[in-house]
């Protein structure tokens, strides 16, 4: 069995089962402060459950991996959705699984364009944040508390995970 994956350009038709493409081309946006800001309203929806459940947002400094990358685990949080915004322009790799049965089923893989985020949904299977070709930022936006919020899944088999070409 073939278990090579090529990502495809992250959409949000593409990524809607999985959560939300967090970009500025959301329907919903609005003048704000005196028309010099343009607001892009209501782009993800956070989740937060489970004992003293609280959503904080935080800075990561992601290095880069290198490809192809051998994809071993994907994880989970079970009690809270999960957001990965970019402070540039470069672009990372979004893998996410379905639920196959408590466990993940065979990996997707995505490529954001320039400015897109994502918010994985509660107990959406994913992999590591994972940009690509250099050191990037990002903001996470996720549940903090009490209670075990990670579930790790290790493939028996690694998937290898081939970038397009040009990229």
């Amino acid at each position: 069995m073939d278990r090579t994956i090529t990502p495809s350009l992250l959409t949000r038709e593409a990524f809607a089962e999985f959560g939300d493409v967090i970009d500025k081309c959301g329907d919903i946006h609005f003048p704000i402060n005196n028309g010099m800001t343009e607001r892009y309203h209501g782009l993800a929806v956070t989740e937060a459950s489970g004992p003293d459940a609280r959503v904080v947002i935080s800075i990561a400094e992601g290095m880069p991996y290198r490809f192809p990358l051998r994809l071993t685990m994907v994880e989970r949080h079970p009690f809270g959705s999960q957001a990965f915004i970019p402070l540039g322009i470069r672009p990372f790799l979004v893998v996410v699984c379905r639920d196959d049965g408590f466990c993940p089923g065979e990996p997707l893989a995505f490529i954001t364009q320039p400015g897109q985020g994502v918010n994985y949904r509660q107990s959406v299977w994913h992999g590591v944040l994972t940009p690509i070709g250099r050191m990037q930022d990002f903001l996470i936006v996720d549940r903090d508390g009490a209670g075990t919020n990670l579930e790790v899944f290790e493939f028996p088999e690694p998937y290898d995970i081939r970038l397009p070409p040009g990229l």
